[in-house]
């Protein structure tokens, strides 16, 4: 975490909020293109959602005996968010709790993340609708019955969700201007403010149906298929959501990739990258790095997810009778891509 003052040692007993706590003491847009995307699922009913702004009750904590009270009022998340069945005891986490609650540095980061997340309910209505069409493409999805807000000080994940809970960690994305920030690379950070929260949950949520990794090592093709899915469905539940904040690219990043779409596609081919299945290439062309020089110096990060996306897009053009869970279901990438047709025109 990045943006401290001080140093302050407090002992406690659960690692994870250890971690957190000593995170925080130590170191402790307008949208691309006119318009949204084409949206099948507009007429579909919000699904309900009932949020609760945990961190609220959290800093009202002063003592081991008010961290149980919170933890009982809120079993799911102690059990799965908090891991109480990992603490040494119940008794031993809520002592953490109190002791994260009472500090300064936290209460001050929670404040501030109240101030980017002031409105409830619109945030709530926003899931409702996100939710919404999560349930018109996928009818078995369930909506996780507690939907809950938390400052976690910046330990474990921005987003958890299972099929019972979701806790989104607002101070992840309380943008700029709060005290303590994520503890990322520059080119990471600028994904965590708030408007980057409904696409990191979205695209979390995506994972939930993309198709787990053959058992054979798989490819670099293989791994821009799978996140192009995963982009491709959070565009699908965010409409009018532009594809810097899916991509978390600037926008001259975006321009770029754009402008040499074919360039970069035949960068690909020439080097035979795309069966590759070392997790060296994989990390270089599909996971976090702050840009790809091979390509070009000002080419960004992940841009085989940005590709993926484009093949997905193109597949999804040419085959109007594919849904979007038959798509997610596919576990072919060749055959996803031969029958996209994917060719880029040079500009």
């Amino acid at each position: 975490m990045r943006k401290s003052k001080s140093t302050v040692k407090i002992s406690v007993y659960y690692p994870a909020l250890a971690l957190g706590l000593a995170g925080l003491l130590a170191g402790c847009q307008p949208q691309d293109k006119a318009g949204c995307r084409p949206d099948p699922a507009a007429s579909a009913p919000a699904a309900p959602i009932r949020l609760e702004r945990l961190e609220r009750p959290f800093f009202q904590i002063k003592n081991a005996a008010e961290g149980l009270q919170f933890m009982q009022a809120h079993p799911a998340v102690a059990r799965y968010y908090l891991q109480v069945g990992q603490a040494p005891s119940p008794q031993a986490l809520a002592g953490s709790l109190a002791q994260l609650a009472t500090t300064p540095e936290l209460q001050k980061l929670g404040r501030e993340t109240e101030a980017a997340f002031p409105d409830s309910a619109a945030l709530r209505r926003s899931l409702g609708t996100m939710f919404g069409k999560v349930k018109y493409y996928f009818p078995a999805f369930k909506t996780p019955p507690v939907t809950a807000t938390y400052v976690s000080g910046l330990l474990g994940k921005d987003i958890f969700v299972n099929d019972s809970l979701l806790v989104l960690s607002l101070d992840w994305f309380a943008g700029p201007k709060a005290s303590y920030r994520p503890d990322l690379p520059g080119y990471m950070l600028r994904r965590y403010r708030p408007e980057n929260l409904l696409p990191t949950l979205a695209t979390a949520v995506a994972g939930k149906y993309v198709p787990r990794r053959p058992t054979v090592a798989p490819s670099v093709l293989d791994e821009m298929i799978s996140q192009g899915k995963r982009l491709y469905f959070a565009g699908r539940m965010l409409p009018c959501t532009p594809d810097s904040l899916l991509m978390g690219y600037t926008r001259k990043e975006l321009v770029g990739l754009e402008a040499n779409e074919a360039k970069v596609w035949g960068h690909f081919l020439e080097k035979n990258i795309l069966y590759a299945t070392t997790p060296f290439l994989i990390q270089k062309y599909v996971a976090e790095r702050p840009n790809v020089p091979e390509i070009d110096a000002t080419c960004p990060g992940r841009v085989g997810q940005w590709m993926g996306l484009q093949i997905i897009r193109k597949y999804m053009a040419e085959h109007a009778d594919v849904s979007l869970a038959q798509l997610m279901a596919e576990k072919n990438s060749q055959r996803i891509l031969d029958q996209s047709h994917y060719r880029p025109k040079k500009q």
